[in-house]
């Protein structure tokens, strides 16, 4: 419901405006907000007056207006001045707390719209409904953005991720847990993915300066119509898991360069456990020594090219090969050999996978 700040603010630019005093008081005869002491006005008067028919009246020299919600009473309104002037006044400030609670009303619905829309907790028909009542467009461009801060209900991030999206009326700014934030973002049409992770990186960059916060982007892929948007934030979640697995480096990961991570990440862990004792027997990949990790990552990011690899390492190429080798005896996987390489890539991968499911487990 709308905050007695933002009642106190409008009845007093009124007041500032109009000089007369106004009050708005529940419907118990209770003062929410007001311009003047109105503790001379009784409760009865004021519940008498919520029962009557009459939708303004003027009791003991004060005017009284009923404000209402969708038909029903919310709240009275009492004026304080001349009669003729507090009339008018005491009108004109109905019509505005009237459209102050549709428009906040408007906003909470639609937070509680994005919120089940990216939840799957509507039905299809539902969807369209709601969306066409809260005047939001359904064939539009849109992706989700998913920012993972580094405390619990960080309300300096959501602050400075609302005033960096403050223009942008059409996007929604919403939470689903505790540490995230999601950004429904509505795209022109010409908008690119390589756009996207431009945005994706201002909003890091911002919230690390401004917000004094360390997080992590992750992003979906462009859908075209507002029932498709649930599977954007499901992307951008899987992406932010998947990212967190094999690409930790990264603060910033689209869903749609997760390539074989994604793959591996739907995996049941019994088939990942199979799959490591056929490749490997005893031997498993988190049983290396670090040097040994080291060569194989090192190889890896250098193509397979044993020259590049050595020279980065500051070993000579024999030593390089040496170490190869070794590899090669214990696991009966020789790396330089591209079929073997990429089944040894996948099973680190896989180890990785392990390893964070354990972890979840705990």
């Amino acid at each position: 419901m709308i905050s007695s700040q933002v009642l106190q603010n409008a009845i007093d630019e009124l007041r500032a405006i109009t000089r007369i005093d106004l009050c708005v008081l529940d419907l118990e005869g209770r003062n929410v907000v007001s311009t003047f002491q109105g503790d001379d006005i009784p409760s009865d008067t004021v519940r008498l007056f919520v029962e009557s028919a009459a939708d303004s009246q003027v009791i003991q020299g004060y005017h009284f207006f009923k404000i209402f919600d969708d038909r029903s009473v919310e709240y009275v309104l009492v004026a304080r001045g001349s009669s003729e002037d507090a009339y008018m006044i005491g009108k004109v400030a109905v019509s505005e707390i009237q459209n102050l609670i549709v428009a906040y009303k408007e906003r909470f619905d639609k937070n509680n719209f994005i919120q089940n829309l990216l939840l799957d907790n509507l039905l299809l028909v539902d969807i369209y409904n709601r969306a066409k009542k809260l005047h939001i467009e359904v064939e539009a461009k849109r992706v989700v953005f998913m920012i993972e801060t580094k405390y619990e209900k960080d309300s300096n991030a959501m602050e400075t991720v609302k005033s960096l999206f403050a223009a942008r009326t059409k996007d929604f700014i919403t939470a689903v847990d505790e540490k995230s934030i999601i950004i429904v973002r509505e795209l022109r049409e010409d908008e690119t993915y390589e756009e996207l992770e431009t945005v994706a990186q201002t909003m890091r960059d911002m919230l690390n300066s401004e917000a004094m916060t360390s997080v992590r982007i992750s992003y979906g892929t462009i859908v075209n119509e507002i029932k498709q948007v649930s599977k954007s934030y499901k992307e951008a979640k899987m992406a932010l898991d998947v990212g967190k697995i094999f690409y930790s480096e990264k603060t910033v990961i689209a869903y749609s360069t997760l390539g074989i991570g994604r793959l591996i990440y739907q995996l049941p862990i019994p088939l990942c456990e199979m799959f490591m004792r056929e490749v490997f027997g005893e031997n498993m990949p988190d049983t290396f020594d670090d040097e040994t990790l080291m060569t194989i990552n090192k190889f890896f990011e250098n193509n397979l090219n044993v020259s590049e690899t050595s020279r980065q390492l500051y070993v000579h190429r024999n030593t390089l090969v040496y170490r190869l080798e070794k590899l090669q005896k214990s696991t009966g996987l020789d790396i330089r050999v591209f079929d073997d390489a990429l089944t040894f890539k996948i099973a680190l991968m896989v180890v990785s996978y392990m390893k964070y499911m354990e972890k979840q487990d705990y």
